[in-house]
């Protein structure tokens, strides 16, 4: 089949799939509210379409997306399997091409040569150096492009690397998806920290504060001694409560982040526990969750403390493994507070079963090796220079007053 017939068959596929959101009297009455809540119903058919495509790639009916429903209705096909596993991401532009792009992707750190499945002159005041956020999907070895949802220009750059950094921390796999070399290289790294943690202090887990937690982690990463003497869990009366700074969907998440754990001004216990296969994690209220295993009536929240690290998709299985190995008493504590009758295996299979079904390093490690956390953290934690105080006329050759040895014609004149 030649890249033509590819591409009009793929063209056939979104044309069927719409038609399906038109027709399908339950993905129309929600595609229909959709509209409404976005407050698109009287629209243009070109607008429609383009809020069409992230409507059927990232809406859920219930537990069904409505590239599933369709292939329940209308069957499997090779393009429809690539629809699903089609990736979103932030793309830097490095070439037009005749008939795509060539594209670095921020995220997982690859380039791709991607197909238009629409004219070159569709794309219009999209230029090299720009930076978008697309959908792409691969289908027999070729990789093409269904989607553009925004622009950004050069001048963004922080903005999109921004974007990218977001799409980590919510979905840390992101990283490696679709590119083994970047997952053989995090591997490397995790084994590399590992013998160097074990070495640092002669055990895989530390137990201490959030007031101390970030200057252990942070000596650790610069390979500098570390003294946990006066570093430990020193917590008098165990509770759980919410600590707005560990949540990462608020606004400038990345600056208060930086403020890390010891932000929060009431003290509570934390673990850094390095994982042999998975990486560095800093655990919040690890301690407090032993605790409950322990007694539960003198952990004040105990049930809000379990529930946390059922629900916590940051949170993965081995640490409840790690936990339930521990105390014998692990699954008769937590049905009693969830009112299950679980055991282990089946509690698992509920609450961390991404961690079952993917391979998922920890978040810390995922940063740590991420290209675009660098570029990000450097943004945020260089000092923004301040604008020059000019008293008085500056002559165009003179020494520009900001102190950058150049001339004010070169410099800050020719801003």
């Amino acid at each position: 089949m030649t890249v033509i017939e590819k591409i009009t068959e793929i063209n056939d596929i979104v044309k069927k799939i719409f038609e399906f959101t038109q027709t399908n009297a339950q993905v129309k009455a929600d595609f229909d509210e959709y509209l409404a809540t976005i407050g698109a119903r009287n629209i243009s058919l070109e607008r429609m379409e383009k809020i069409f495509l992230p409507y059927v790639f990232e809406r859920r009916i219930g537990e069904k997306s409505i590239l599933d429903m369709f292939k329940e209705e209308n069957g499997a096909s090779p393009i429809l399997e690539s629809f699903i596993k089609a990736q979103s991401s932030i793309f830097e532009i490095k070439k037009i091409l005749k008939n795509g792009f060539e594209l670095y992707n921020l995220v997982n750190e690859k380039t791709y040569t991607v197909l238009s499945l629409t004219k070159m002159t569709s794309f219009r005041g999209i230029y090299a150096g720009q930076f978008i956020a697309a959908r792409i999907f691969e289908l027999d070895g070729e990789y093409y492009i269904i989607e553009i949802s925004s622009v950004l220009s050069h001048s963004q750059k922080e903005e999109a690397y921004r974007y990218a950094v977001m799409k980590l921390v919510h979905t840390p796999r992101l990283l490696y998806l679709d590119n083994p070399e970047k997952e053989e290289e995090i591997k490397s790294t995790i084994s590399e920290m590992y013998s160097k943690f074990i070495k640092t202090f002669d055990k895989d887990i530390i137990l201490t504060t959030n007031k101390h937690a970030d200057d252990i982690i942070g000596a650790f990463n610069e390979g500098e001694e570390v003294d946990l003497s006066d570093k430990g869990c020193d917590i008098e009366a165990y509770k759980f409560f919410h600590v707005r700074e560990l949540d990462n969907n608020y606004s400038n998440f990345l600056e208060n982040s930086m403020g890390g754990f010891s932000s929060h001004n009431e003290t509570y216990d934390v673990a850094v526990i390095f994982d042999e296969k998975n990486g560095l994690y800093a655990i919040p209220f690890y301690q407090t969750f032993c605790k409950v295993f322990e007694n539960k009536d003198e952990v004040e929240n105990a049930k809000g403390c379990v529930e946390y690290f059922l629900t916590n998709d940051s949170i993965p299985n081995t640490i409840l493994d790690r936990v339930s190995t521990q105390y014998s008493n692990f699954m008769d504590v937590v049905n009693e507070f969830m009112g299950t009758s679980y055991n282990y295996e089946e509690l698992i299979k509920r609450y961390k079963s991404d961690y079952l079904e993917n391979k998922i390093y920890s978040s810390a490690t995922i940063l740590f090796c991420s290209n675009a956390f660098s570029e990000i953290f450097d943004y945020i934690s260089e000092p923004k220079p301040q604008q020059p105080v000019v008293m008085g006329k500056v002559g165009r050759n003179e020494p520009c007053p900001c102190g950058s040895g150049k001339k004010y014609k070169n410099c800050c004149g020719g801003k």
